[in-house]
């Protein structure tokens, strides 16, 4: 079974959020043009998840989330945050929502970061810890998970 990588989970909770909002919006608290400063959030967030893949890739390392780590990044955003490809999408959804304007949206946004805490980021931890051992465990007390 093939798993669902991060960026496909993003798209597809966007899509959810745009459709609780059309459809089923609770409450409705933004409005053009305020709504706007959900835009810069989107940018600002897939700005950092695209910085931080680019490092990956300038590295030559690992990208896909279910495959065994190959190299420990430290440096660049990964001196701050221990995940700023996942801060930046969260990042991103928390934009879409406030461009949408209603409360429901984030209701999809709570949900993605629960998901990307609880599932991706914790997978992935417990990957980088039995690959980089104590080299890992020492950079985990020092950068944390999120910012």
């Amino acid at each position: 079974m093939q798993r669902l990588l991060p960026p496909f989970f993003f798209l597809v909770c966007v899509v959810m959020m745009a459709l609780l909002s059309t459809y089923y919006p609770i409450l409705r608290f933004l409005e053009y043009p305020w709504t706007l400063i959900g835009i810069l959030d989107l940018i600002g967030g897939l700005s950092i998840t695209l910085i931080a893949g680019v490092q990956f890739m300038r590295a030559k390392t690992n990208l896909k989330t279910f495959n065994r780590p190959d190299q420990f990044i430290t440096t660049g955003l990964f001196r701050v945050s221990r995940n700023p490809m996942y801060l930046g999408l969260a990042i991103s959804t928390f934009g879409v929502a406030l461009y949408l304007g209603a409360l429901s949206p984030f209701l999809i946004c709570a949900l993605f970061i629960t998901v990307v805490d609880r599932w991706y980021i914790s997978y992935e931890e417990k990957m980088m810890a039995e690959t980089f051992a104590q080299a890992y465990m020492d950079y985990k007390a020092k950068v944390r998970r999120w910012v």
